[in-house]
């Protein structure tokens, strides 16, 4: 897919989803943070950027763990989501938290060298060259800095995976292509060193997508997540078919207390060097 028309899709996309995202999601993705938020060790009086940070369900971690000496950054390609998580902070008093549009890929407004910890919690499958982004990070970070991305796992591992074959078939152009390219085997590590980190370390987690009943979950797959866009443009006939068509993929993941779908997240971390290049 062309990298603007990706752009343009996650840009406008993730507007639509902000609605129900949190409630389709926060509890879903909490595997993935809490392992981010272990590896990344953020410290009181630091200074701290969330790639691609949604709504703020990191950020706001992030911000109360370095305390109101350190400092927050939040960029996200979505306008609307940016302004929910500012009108958060503002309502919960968090006075260290500045949040902003970016692409991910493009950070020009934040410094070299400036950042002792950056985090990406499960933003990079939606960049059109995520290698990008993560040179971005480097770049950001002061030496010695940390960083810490987190991707969905193995497709075979994820018991929602048929929700991009199930839309792509109904739209002229893929939503996420190459989704789940960053957490087959160690194919996130292998892109980090790459980029120039060292010391990377990789962990794969095994985590349970829990709904109470067959709207959260279309809610969450559809309303709420990466293909927000091309539902909000379905007709009804189209949505009909396109949701129970979801549901009959992740019928046997059915129990009596709602769905317990299979996910898999991998959580990455990596060090700038101290070393100058000789």
């Amino acid at each position: 897919m062309d990298a603007k028309l990706q752009r343009r899709i996650q840009r406008y996309g993730w507007d639509k989803a902000i609605a129900a995202y949190e409630a389709g999601w926060k509890e879903s993705l909490s595997d993935a943070h809490d392992e981010l938020l272990r590896q990344a060790k953020a410290e009181t009086g630091e200074s701290v950027l969330d790639i691609a940070c949604g709504t703020g369900l990191i950020t706001l971690r992030l911000a109360e763990a370095v305390g109101p000496k350190g400092c927050m950054t939040a960029t996200d390609l979505s306008e609307n989501m940016v302004s929910e998580l500012g009108e958060t902070a503002e309502a919960l008093g968090f006075a260290n938290i500045t949040a902003f549009r970016a692409d991910a890929e493009d950070l020009k407004a934040v410094p070299d060298d400036s950042m002792d910890l950056v985090t990406c919690a499960l933003g990079l499958m939606y960049v059109p060259h995520p290698e990008r982004a993560m040179a971005e990070a480097l770049r950001i970070l002061k030496p010695g800095g940390r960083a810490v991305m987190a991707v969905w796992g193995a497709r075979r591992k994820c018991g929602w995976a048929e929700i991009f074959p199930i839309v792509n078939a109904r739209v002229q152009s893929d939503v996420c292509p190459l989704f789940f390219r960053l957490g087959t085997g160690e194919t996130l590590s292998h892109e980090m060193s790459a980029a120039g980190f060292s010391q990377v370390m990789s962990k794969r987690i095994d985590s349970v997508l829990s709904y109470r009943d067959d709207k959260s979950a279309i809610d969450a797959a559809f309303v709420g997540g990466p293909v927000a866009l091309a539902y909000d443009r379905f007709d009804d006939a189209t949505r009909a078919s396109a949701t129970k068509e979801y549901l009959a993929s992740i019928r046997s993941f059915s129990t009596p207390d709602g769905y317990r779908i299979p996910g898999e997240f991998v959580v990455c971390s990596g060090v700038k060097t101290t070393e100058k290049p000789i």
